[in-house]
């Protein structure tokens, strides 16, 4: 339950901080809650939070574009650090193949949506 209310709370700062991954961290606070009480499971759930940021993706496995932008380029600047900081050329071949694989997956596997089905309009 702790960690499921710091990832809430520092997903919380991710909606008004462009470079605090939003939804990522929503979705751990959503398994921490259903893990740990079914009463703040539905309380977490009917949250506007919740319902802005995540019931899609839960619901339908979707995501808006800036959703998945946002998730893809924040964890790019975190993959760029060791990338620059690192020597070794297979630790530098094993991050661009998870870059890849990333990029790969949220287009390929998670569905786009519109804005307004997302908001559910």
């Amino acid at each position: 339950m702790i960690i499921g209310f710091l990832a809430l709370g520092i997903g919380i700062l991710g909606i008004i901080l462009p470079v605090v991954p939003t939804t990522p961290l929503l979705l751990l606070a959503s398994f921490c809650f259903v893990k740990g009480s079914k009463r703040f499971e539905r309380w977490f759930k009917g949250t506007k939070i919740y319902k802005r940021h995540l019931e899609s993706f839960v619901n339908e496995r979707a995501m808006t574009l800036n959703q998945k932008l946002a998730i893809l380029l924040f964890a790019d600047v975190m993959i760029s650090i060791p990338f620059f900081l690192i020597d070794s050329l297979i630790v530098r071949i094993m991050l661009l193949l998870v870059i890849s694989y990333k990029y790969y997956y949220f287009f390929n596997k998670i569905k786009t949506v519109q804005v307004a089905k997302a908001e559910g309009k």
